[in-house]
């Protein structure tokens, strides 16, 4: 059957790229020098340093020198963990409080009702 020039050609579906192939492209692209593009602003002036940025340059921060040699390498980074945590708002805190002692309540009184249960049986059982 010959193919008519009106007729659409079939498109095949792309090839997944595997993870070697991504890790391979990412090695290669990293291998290549990176050219540092100046950043403008609207008006198209290239952008330059603000007197807070130029601060945090000059400053010498001895507190924090001896912060980093006293405090131990754990204690920090678990800091920065905790900066990252997105914590839940007051009323979700409280929902799950609730949840959470409710549960208890629950699970503590099976608890108690099977030992006063057992208690029963074996002292009718044991003792007789």
């Amino acid at each position: 059957m010959a193919e008519n020039a009106d007729t659409p050609k079939r498109r095949t579906a792309k090839k997944a790229e595997t993870v070697r192939e991504k890790t391979e492209k990412a090695a290669e692209n990293s291998k290549k020098p990176r050219r540092l593009q100046a950043t403008t602003h609207k008006a198209g002036a290239p952008v330059r340093a603000t007197r807070k940025g130029l601060g945090k340059l000059g400053k010498f921060k001895p507190l924090r020198i001896i912060g980093l040699i006293l405090v131990p390498p754990y204690f920090r980074n678990s800091w920065k963990e905790l900066k990252q945590v997105t914590w839940p708002k007051r009323r979700e805190s409280f929902r799950l409080m609730f949840a959470v002692v409710a549960f208890a309540a629950v699970f503590g009184s099976l608890v108690a009702a099977l030992d006063f249960g057992l208690d029963k049986v074996f002292k009718e059982v044991l003792l007789k």
